[in-house]
């Protein structure tokens, strides 16, 4: 039978932490986390009870430098709180401890706050879409109204000309016409012959 393996989202819901607190830890104990075909890391149910475990060691209070070392015990199935507590105790307190406190501190601020802009850039970047989308959709909207006005203007103007052509063309052949009948009344009154009473 094969093992389970969990994708990183299904490992921090089981675990009940952030993804990248799971990234975090693994990076900072440097855990050897196996990795899919496609390089995506995967977790199997011996890792996710490793993770309980730092979980329930970092709310007690103990840092990830003195979790590094227990990782051995974790690893080994000693899962006693108090054993373990007990253990970290007996560690010799690192040279500047205080450092090193509060450079984790900063490590998991730095986390929280990449963590927070990223949800605001996501969120601000879909309400930019929504605002830049309504304003070129009026834009649009302008742009079309302003060039079926200046097309309905150029149909105007042309069906002006057409009508002057029209009417300019109807009074040339009324005038044709004119002239086209008294030069026949001309032709008619001196084409007749002499004698003719008129």
């Amino acid at each position: 039978m094969s093992e389970v393996r969990y994708m990183i989202s299904d490992a921090a819901k089981l675990v009940d932490v952030e993804a990248h607190v799971l990234r975090y830890w693994e990076e900072e104990l440097e855990l050897p986390i196996g990795r899919n075909e496609m390089s995506h890391r995967y977790y199997t149910e011996e890792n996710i009870r490793l993770f309980r475990h730092i979980k329930e060691l970092k709310e007690q209070g103990v840092q990830l430098k003195a979790i590094k070392m227990l990782i051995p015990d974790l690893e080994q199935g000693e899962t006693e709180m108090t054993h373990l507590i007990a253990r970290v105790d007996k560690f010799p307190a690192p040279a500047d401890g205080q450092a090193a406190a509060r450079e984790e501190k900063m490590q998991q601020f730095q986390c929280i706050m990449s963590r927070l802009i990223s949800e605001a850039l996501e969120d601000h970047t879909e309400r930019m879409g929504y605002e830049i989308s309504s304003q070129v959709s009026g834009q649009v909207i302008k742009e079309m109204d302003y060039l079926l006005r200046m097309k309905e203007e150029r149909e105007d103007e042309r069906f002006k000309r057409l009508d002057e052509v029209i009417r300019s063309s109807q009074k040339s052949r009324k005038e044709r016409a004119l002239l086209g009948k008294e030069e026949k009344k001309r032709r008619g009154f001196f084409g007749q012959k002499k004698g003719q009473a008129v």
